[in-house]
C-alpha cells in the first residue's frame, strides 16, 4: 500500500486521538510573544544579551514541558559565527585589463577568507550562468573556466517557476565552483538596474558578511572555491567586454530581450583586492526532543523549527523607537511552536518517531542556524521532515494557509488532510514574485534532500489586507510588536494545524518522499527513493 494510499484509508487515526488529550491557548501563545517581543529583548539580535536571554527562556519553557535536552543532554547547540569586515583603510578595487576601478566606481570586490592576498585570473563569460539539465539549461557548455573568473548577467533565464527560478539563482556561485571557477563577477542586466539602483548598492557594499565557522576558524561559504567575487556596471562591464566577440551592448540587448547567449572567452583578466578582518561569536540553536515509542521508527525525526532572533537595534532607524521587536517575526512562530511542543506532550500514546524541536539562531542573518544545525544533525535520529513556523501573520482569523513545499513530497496529502480536518483551505501561493519558499529556514534541510513544508497564513478571510498591510507597514520596522491588533486565537489555531501535520508525520508507516517529479528532489536528493504523484494530482510547474 503506498503511502498516500495509506493517508487516504484514514489509517493514521493515532494523530486525531492524540489531538483530543491537548488543547491549544490563546493565552498561552500571547503570553510567550510579549515576553519574547518585549523592549528588554532588544530585537533578540544573535550573539547579543538579548538573544542569549530569549534562548534560556524558551530553554527554561522547554524543561517546564518535560521535554529532553537534544544536544547530548545539552539544550543549546552552540553555533559558532564569524563576521568578516573589510578594511576601509586597505585598498579595495577591482582591476580589469589594467584599469583599475575603485570600490563603488561601477564596480566592487569582495575577497573571501583572509582576504589579503590579492585574486588575479583569466576571465570567460557565461550568459546567466545556470546550468539545469532537467531544462536542458548549460549556460558553461564548450567554455573551459578551471582557475578563471565567470563573468555572468544577474537572475536565471525568465519563464522560469518562482521557485525552481529561486533555487538556481541561489545555485549559481556554486555552479560555477562545480566548474572549476575561483572567482565570479555579477553583471547587472536592465531590469535589474532599474529594479537596484547603483547608489542602493553601494550603500550596502562594505556591510559585513557573516558565517558559520568551520573546524579551521574560517566562514563557512556553500561554493568554498570561489575565493572572490564582484559587481560591475557600465564602464567596468563594457572593460570586461573590450575585444569579445560580442561588445557588452550587444550581449546586454540579447540578455534583455531573454535571447540565448553561448558562451565565449573574454580577452581582460581580472585583479580583486582587498583586506579584512574577522570578529568571532557563539549563539545557540536551542534544541529539545521527544523520543520515539516505536522501536523501528525512533531513529527517524520530524523537526519542528523556528527562528527566535531578530534584527536587534538600530541607532539610524527614524523615529523615537529603534528597537525591532519582531513579535510576528518570528516570536509568533517560537510560541506557537511552544504551544505544539506542549499538545506532543500531553498527547498519548506518544509519537512513534521521534520529534525535534528547534529554536534557530541567525536567521535573519542568512539562515545561518538552521544551516548549522542541517550540517552538524543532532544525535540519536535523522531528521526525514521539517515542519517550519516563521512569520504567522496573526492579525486576522485565517480560513486558508499556502503550504510552501509540500506539492513537492508525499508531505503534500498529509498537509491537506490536516488543514482539511480544521476545514483550513490550501491555497496557491498569492506572492510567487518574493521567492517565500527559499527564503526561511526549512531551505537549508531541503539542500539536504529533507522534504519540508512551510505554512503561511492564506488571503482568504480578509487576510490580502492584512498581509500586505504588515508587509508594507510593519515587516522588520520598530513597529512589529505586541501592540498590533494581534488575533491571539489565530496564534493557537496555528498551532493547532501544525501539530496536527507533525503529529501525522510523527505517526505515518514511511517518512516522506520527494516526488519523482520534483525540481527540488532531483537537485538535492538524486538517488534517494522517489514517489510517483498521486493520479489526478496536478504536477508543480518545472
Amino acid at each position: 500500500m503506498t503511502f498516500a494510499a495509506i493517508l487516504g484509508a484514514g489509517l493514521l487515526s493515532t494523530s486525531a486521538l492524540a489531538q483530543t488529550a491537548a488543547d491549544f491557548s490563546a493565552d498561552r501563545v500571547k503570553a510567550d510573544v510579549t515576553w519574547l517581543a518585549d523592549d528588554a529583548r532588544q530585537g533578540r539580535d544573535a550573539g547579543k544579551p538579548g538573544y542569549d536571554a530569549a534562548a534560556k527562556y524558551v530553554a527554561d519553557r522547554f524543561a517546564e514541558l518535560g521535554l529532553t535536552p537534544a544536544n547530548n543532554g545539552q539544550w543549546y547547540q552552540q553555533v559558532p559565527f564569524v563576521t568578516v569586515t573589510a578594511d576601509p583603510k586597505a585598498p579595495r578595487r577591482l582591476t580589469i585589463g589594467g584599469k583599475v576601478f575603485p570600490h563603488k566606481a561601477d564596480a566592487m570586490a569582495t575577497l573571501y577568507g583572509s582576504g589579503k592576498v590579492p585574486v588575479e585570473t583569466q576571465t570567460v563569460f557565461v550568459g546567466r550562468g545556470v546550468v539545469d539539465q532537467a531544462r536542458g539549461l548549460d549556460d558553461y557548455a564548450g567554455v573551459d573556466v578551471k582557475g578563471k573568473t565567470v563573468v555572468m548577467f544577474y537572475g536565471v533565464p525568465k519563464g522560469l517557476p518562482s521557485d525552481v527560478a529561486a533555487a538556481l539563482n541561489n545555485r549559481k556561485a556554486k555552479i560555477a565552483e562545480e566548474h572549476g571557477a575561483v572567482g565570479v563577477i555579477t553583471v547587472l542586466d536592465s531590469e535589474t538596474a532599474k529594479r537596484f539602483p547603483w547608489k542602493e548598492i553601494a550603500d550596502h557594499g562594505d556591510d559585513p558578511y557573516m558565517s558559520w565557522a568551520t573546524e579551521n576558524g574560517e566562514p563557512y561559504r556553500t561554493a568554498a572555491g570561489v575565493k572572490a567575487s564582484g559587481i560591475v556596471r557600465g564602464t567596468a562591464a563594457e572593460a570586461l567586454f573590450a575585444g569579445a566577440p560580442q561588445s557588452y551592448a550587444e550581449t546586454l540587448a540579447a540578455i534583455d530581450k531573454g535571447d540565448k547567449v553561448k558562451a565565449f572567452a573574454l580577452k581582460p583578466t581580472v585583479k580583486f583586492e582587498a583586506t579584512s578582518t574577522a570578529e568571532r561569536f557563539t549563539s545557540p540553536n536551542v534544541v529539545a526532543m521527544i523520543p520515539g515509542s516505536d522501536p523501528a521508527l525512533k531513529g527517524e525525526a520530524v523537526l519542528l523549527m523556528a527562528h527566535l532572533d531578530h534584527v536587534g537595534v538600530d541607532p539610524k532607524a527614524k523615529g523615537e523607537d529603534k528597537i525591532f521587536n519582531g513579535a510576528m517575526d518570528n516570536a509568533a512562530g517560537v510560541a506557537t511552536m511552544l504551544e505544539a511542543a506542549r499538545a506532543f506532550t500531553k498527547s498519548n500514546p506518544k509519537p512513534k518517531r521521534t520529534v525535534i524541536f528547534a529554536a534557530v539562531t541567525a536567521e535573519e542573518d542568512g539562515l545561518l542556524g538552521s544551516q548549522y544545525l542541517a550540517k552538524h544533525p543532532l544525535p540519536g535520529a535523522k531528521v526525514t521532515s521539517v515542519v517550519n513556523l516563521d512569520m504567522p501573520v496573526l492579525l486576522y482569523d485565517f480560513t486558508d494557509v499556502v503550504a510552501f513545499g509540500a506539492e513537492h513530497s508525499t508531505m503534500g496529502p498529509v498537509v491537506a488532510k490536516a488543514t482539511g480536518d480544521m476545514g483550513i483551505k490550501l491555497s496557491p501561493d498569492p506572492m510567487p514574485e518574493e521567492n517565500l519558499f527559499t527564503r526561511s529556514d526549512h531551505y537549508r534541510f531541503v539542500t539536504e534532500g529533507v522534504p519540508s513544508v512551510f505554512l503561511v497564513t492564506g488571503f482568504a478571510n480578509g487576510g490580502e489586507k492584512a498581509f500586505k498591510d504588515f508587509l508594507a507597514t510593519h515587516y522588520h520596522k520598530p513597529s512589529d510588536q505586541v501592540t498590533l491588533p494581534i488575533n491571539w486565537n489565530a496564534g493557537a489555531k496555528f498551532a493547532r494545524v501544525n501539530y496536527n501535520i507533525a503529529r501525522a508525520l510523527a505517526d505515518a508507516p514511511e517518512a516522506p518522499r520527494w516526488y519523482k517529479d520534483s525540481s527540488f528532489g532531483q537537485l538535492f536528493a538524486p538517488t534517494a527513493p522517489k514517489a510517483d504523484r498521486p493520479a489526478g494530482q496536478a504536477a508543480p510547474a518545472q
